[in-house]
């Protein structure tokens, strides 16, 4: 891989975000103009939509409040919810959109893009974008990403200490006999499903262009399992709960669960692991363009970028000064990282679930 991306989360660089708007009071919505200071007016209401749960939170009580702090007269709204509804909500509404900005992972992205669902963005739109390290980089800028996190398998460490089980090195170990009534992964109509399905096909000689190996191990790993969960709540309640000692999730993830009492440990298993970049893009259409446009430059702040990091432990997008603990938290070698073509994932998944549903959901537990 390339060495640029390793220094994302652990270099530091003193840098500042370039001023995209000044102090003029803002434009009717949709109306366009300049502020006193020569920038873009923001229109005074705007639609993101995103992740729930803790990334909602982050948003509303930290992100809203200082983007409200530099342009209060833009009323922000939030609609949360699971990255591939979003997708379809912003589809259904195609022509008449309702949403602004969605931020959400990379392979759902993708699938948005397929369908011309956003807006290309530019430096001059977004000045920052230039901060992004280009291994970061959206296909035909329809989006930029504003942080990113490894994948890999979680583990209870007392239970498995206390359990005998096996620490975690391989994708392969999934399909141990050991993982029987310890293993919690979610349907690959998930990120982290399918991320671990691809996974399991690179370490058995395949790859999203040959998911054969893939699905071969996942028939193994579904009888381990009562049934595959629906969603990250799932996941996390089975692990709260102690019916699980394993999961196949990101590295944010598991450091958040860990402050939150879990002992957790993370590992990126021997045969690599994808990143999962979050992505902000532009709704094709969106009745507000100038205030989306200064939202998603926002994100690309020093402030928000260390706020990612500190908060969710999500690696940022642009060289930021952390906190040296944070940073040691979020380091992992790169050379590990695998990079996924999500082109070819987002034309390949319908029949990857049509062939999950039928041959691989009727194995649980058998």
């Amino acid at each position: 891989m390339n060495k640029k991306m390793g220094v994302l989360a652990v270099l530091t660089l003193c840098g500042s975000l370039l001023a995209a708007c000044g102090s003029g009071k803002p434009a009717a919505s949709g109306e366009a103009g300049q502020d006193q200071a020569g920038g873009t007016k923001p229109e005074k209401q705007l639609v993101i939509s995103g992740n729930g749960a803790t990334v909602e939170q982050m948003m509303k009580d930290e992100v809203f409040k200082k983007f409200n702090e530099k342009y209060p007269d833009v009323k922000l709204t939030y609609v949360s919810g699971v990255a591939t509804e979003i997708v379809a909500k912003v589809k259904a509404q195609k022509g008449a959109p309702q949403i602004d900005v969605t931020v959400i992972e990379a392979g759902e992205q993708e699938a948005g893009r397929a369908e011309g669902l956003w807006e290309p963005l530019n430096d001059k739109d977004v000045p920052s974008m230039s901060k992004v390290s280009p291994e970061l980089k959206v296909k035909d800028n329809s989006g930029v990403a504003v942080n990113f996190t490894p994948m890999g398998i979680s583990y209870n460490a007392e239970m498995v200490k206390s359990k005998g089980l096996p620490v975690p090195e391989s994708w392969n170990d999934l399909a141990r006999p050991e993982m029987k009534g310890n293993l919690t992964l979610s349907e690959i109509s998930s990120n982290f499903g399918r991320s671990a399905l691809i996974m399991l096909a690179y370490a058995n000689g395949g790859s999203e262009k040959e998911m054969e190996p893939g699905f071969k191990k996942l028939e193994t790993v579904a009888g381990y399992m009562p049934t595959f969960a629906k969603s990250a709540a799932q996941l996390q309640q089975n692990l709260q709960n102690k019916t699980a000692a394993y999961t196949a999730w990101t590295m944010a993830r598991s450091l958040v669960q860990k402050d939150a009492g879990l002992d957790l440990e993370f590992v990126i298993p021997k045969e690599g692991a994808n990143l999962v970049p979050t992505v902000a893009s532009m709704v094709k259409g969106a009745k507000n363009p100038n205030a989306s446009k200064l939202f998603i430059e926002f994100l690309l702040s020093d402030e928000v970028q260390a706020m990612y990091a500190t908060k969710l432990y999500y690696n940022p997008a642009t060289k930021v000064n952390l906190p040296m603990d944070i940073s040691k938290k979020l380091s992992f070698d790169m050379k590990k990282a695998v990079k996924f073509d999500y082109e070819v994932i987002s034309s390949k998944t319908p029949e990857w679930l049509d062939r999950f549903n039928k041959e691989i959901a009727p194995k649980v537990g058998k």
